[in-house]
């Protein structure tokens, strides 16, 4: 039998036995037929360019859609790296030296939409563990001088309670404080009182006054991105190094910035943190909390899942006897720890002995620390603050270089309590044998590397442990 067709123009096609005639009823035909790959791949395509640390780039073909965390993630697994959640795009502008991370579900090319042709703008991958950190820790970033709550409100706010209430449609706490503004169309600053609301930033005209007759519109975020100042005072000649600025999405130009400057690193992330929230809302704690769903072709379902390192799934286990056990006792862990380190070193002296003489092997652990990619070898002070600062200023985060002012010494270079600290590493000669020291020689190391290993387990004479090392990325 044949169909006939109306169309007389067509060929008529003898019917086939359909060997499956269960699948004609399929609840899930409609389905399949919706997500068929021609429609994926009919999605446009565009060229971006990433940077490293080092200005090295890599030319990425992605779809347009493609938002900030997916970009991450393609770099990541070309580059074998751990995704411990705190990789993040950087939106560099050169021409006017203002950078900000991109929030992970912002669409790239909606972000380069906004850019000028003639200026060299560039896009970062890199970590920063400051990212989500005000989810973990709220208390650090919001001091008790700078934010109210409402009046219906108890006087003791909890830990979870500030998230609640900046993530809540009802309640907002209200920022407040004082914030050198850059009048419009002039070079000079003028020091104001800001407060920071549901609908929008204000000032007041009159000194701390909150009546609303005295607060001025200044600015509100859903047209505009919020970007700091990674150029101090050079460009705008702001008064502090603490500046912030809010450009609209279709500026044409550094005149109609909106530029504002704090008098310390702390007001200025209460500040920007707090408008993140404002601005993005629940979002941001989707961000948090489902750091990558899959989208735009890289979703990691079908590739094997890497291995996630926490502190907590780690024990300490003895294999020395009969039958293995768990060490429960802290101190007998850390004895157990440094003896295995100690024996480590001493295997590892021995294969290197039989090719080398004393003096070679001296000279090598002099030296074995500059291949560390927490060493920063001659880099400036500033040099050092300006990359502990664009990985985030979360206790922990720290970096080794070599000291400017005395050649034979080393600098631990550490964040802690949202401020970078300083401390010398000196070097040590006892009994013909080369010692480095934090703390006056109390506690003595054989080499750097052992040095940080143990920062990284005790606190020491530091305000606190090694935990997030700055190291410059390679792509």
């Amino acid at each position: 039998n044949r169909i006939k067709k109306k169309d007389d123009n067509v060929l008529e096609i003898p019917s086939i036995p359909n060997p499956f005639p269960e699948l004609c009823c399929s609840p899930f035909a409609s389905v399949l037929s919706a997500s068929l790959l021609p429609k994926a791949t009919s999605r446009k395509k565009q060229v971006i360019k990433v940077y490293s640390e080092d200005d090295t780039s890599r030319a990425l073909e992605v779809p347009s859609d493609i938002t900030a965390r997916d970009v991450c993630q393609l770099l990541i697994l070309k580059n074998h790296y751990i995704d411990d959640h705190s990789w993040t795009l950087f939106e560099q502008l050169t021409h006017t030296g203002l950078g900000r991370t991109i929030e992970d579900h912002e669409l790239v090319m909606e972000v380069q939409s906004n850019w000028v042709m003639e200026e060299e703008n560039k896009l970062y991958f890199r970590k920063n563990y400051a990212k989500y950190e005000f989810f973990k820790n709220p208390l650090s970033f919001f001091p008790d001088h700078m934010i109210s709550f409402p009046s219906e409100t108890n006087v003791a706010v909890s830990h979870t309670g500030i998230l609640q209430m900046f993530l809540s449609s009802s309640t907002y706490p209200e920022i407040h404080g004082y914030l050198h503004a850059k009048e419009q169309g002039k070079k000079s600053w003028k020091k104001l009182y800001f407060l920071l609301r549901r609908s929008g930033l204000y000032f007041s005209t009159k000194g701390t006054s909150k009546e609303p007759r005295h607060l001025q519109f200044f600015c509100e975020f859903s047209n505009s991105d919020m970007y700091m100042s990674l150029t101090g005072k050079k460009i705008s000649g702001a008064p502090t190094n603490y500046g912030f600025c809010f450009k609209p999405n279709k500026s044409g130009g550094t005149r109609d910035l909106k530029q504002l400057c704090a008098d310390d690193e702390q007001s200025r992330t209460c500040w920007m943190t707090a408008i993140r929230l404002l601005k993005y809302g629940m979002q941001l704690y989707q961000n948090y909390m489902q750091p990558y769903q899959g989208r735009s072709g890289c979703s990691p379902l079908n590739i094997t899942s890497m291995r996630s390192i926490s502190e907590n799934s780690l024990v300490a286990m003895d294999f020395s006897g009969d039958r293995s056990r768990i060490i429960e006792n802290p101190t007998e862990a850390l004895s157990v720890a440094v003896e295995e380190g100690l024996a480590w070193r001493r295997r590892g002296c021995l294969r290197l002995n039989s090719h080398g003489s004393p003096i070679a092997m001296s000279n090598m652990g002099m030296s074995i620390h500059r291949s560390q990619s927490w060493f920063h070898h001659k880099i400036s002070r500033e040099e050092a603050q300006r990359l502990i600062l664009q990985h985030g200023l979360v206790d922990g985060v720290f970096l080794v270089r070599d000291s400017q002012s005395n050649p034979k010494t080393f600098v631990l270079s550490l964040s802690h309590g949202l401020k970078i600290k300083h401390f010398q590493i000196v070097p040590l000669e006892d009994d013909g044998k080369l010692f480095y020291t934090l703390d006056d020689g109390h506690t003595r190391f054989t080499d750097l590397i052992q040095l940080v290993e143990f920062y990284q387990l005790n606190k020491g004479v530091l305000p606190c442990k090694l935990k997030h090392y700055c190291a410059r990325i390679a792509l």
